[in-house]
């Protein structure tokens, strides 16, 4: 009898498992995240929501300057 997996152990899967993110990639998550929340807010705070725009605008600006 063979036994079936919901995930495939591969090596090139379990490697983006473990792999470390590097600092441009986690200023995207934080960056999409914080637009994500804005956006959320702008439905019931405008107030909240421009203050998460304005540090995602902050994120962006750090990505713009590792990218250089």
């Amino acid at each position: 009898m063979k036994k079936t997996f919901l995930y495939d152990f591969s090596f090139e899967s379990m490697f983006g498992l473990f792999g470390k993110k590097s600092e441009i990639d986690k200023l995207n998550s934080i960056y999409k995240k914080l637009q994500e929340e804005s956006f959320k807010l702008s439905h019931t705070n405008r107030a909240a929501s421009d203050k998460k725009a304005v540090e995602a605008e902050a994120v962006l600006k750090q990505i713009e300057q590792l990218r250089d």
